[in-house]
């Protein structure tokens, strides 16, 4: 697992933890979602996993692209 940077500093992403075919995202309070190749989507999920390092619009992509798609 690793602390998502959170370069504009309004994400509510803490951290995320990145997998061959998935990214395991954590909000604040704690909560956790995976979103997977098989429910996602391998595009989005390559998407979100360069999002992801680079600490930036990963929360908006969730949301504007794979929100309800979690395992």
């Amino acid at each position: 697992m690793e602390r998502y940077s959170n370069r504009r500093g309004n994400s509510p992403i803490t951290h995320f933890q990145i997998e061959d075919e998935r990214i395991i995202v954590w909000f604040k309070g704690g909560k956790s979602y995976s979103y997977s190749y098989r429910k996602a989507g391998r595009a989005h999920v390559e998407q979100m996993k360069i999002l992801a390092k680079s600490g930036s619009g990963l929360s908006a992509y969730i949301t504007q692209n794979v929100r309800f798609n979690y395992d």
